[in-house]
C-alpha cells in the first residue's frame, strides 16, 4: 500500500473498489487514483486537513514546507507534500501502536 492509498483508506475512510479507484461512501462517488493526488494538489491535501481536524487534530503550518498535526510533523518541498507526509506519519505512528498492542495480547 503506498502513501496515497494509505491516506485514502485510513484517514478519509474510502474503500478500495478496484486496483485503481476507491469508493467514498459519504459522497457516494468513485474516486480514481488519478483524481486524488494530495502530494501535488493543495485542494486534495486540504481534504486530509479537514478530515483530521474533524478527528480532533489541530493543524498548523510553519511556512510552505512544514506542517504539524498536534505533535506529528511533516516536511516537504511544497505545502501539499508536507501535509501528505504528516498525515502518513500519523498512520505510521498509529500502526506502531496497534502492532505493539497485538504483541502484548499474544505474549
Amino acid at each position: 500500500m503506498n502513501k496515497t492509498d494509505s491516506i485514502a483508506r485510513r484517514i478519509l475512510g474510502w474503500k478500495l473498489n478496484r486496483w485503481d479507484r476507491w469508493y467514498d461512501y459519504e459522497q457516494g462517488v468513485f474516486v480514481h487514483d488519478t483524481e486524488f493526488q494530495p502530494e501535488h494538489n493543495l485542494s486534495h491535501a486540504m481534504l486530509i486537513v479537514e478530515r483530521l481536524e474533524k478527528l480532533g487534530y489541530s493543524y498548523s503550518t510553519n511556512g510552505v514546507s512544514e506542517v504539524c498535526f498536534n505533535d506529528v510533523r511533516g516536511n516537504g518541498h511544497t505545502l501539499p507534500q508536507a501535509i501528505t507526509n504528516a498525515a502518513y506519519s500519523i498512520i505510521e505512528k498509529n500502526a506502531a501502536i496497534d502492532t505493539s498492542a497485538i504483541w502484548q495480547q499474544l505474549c
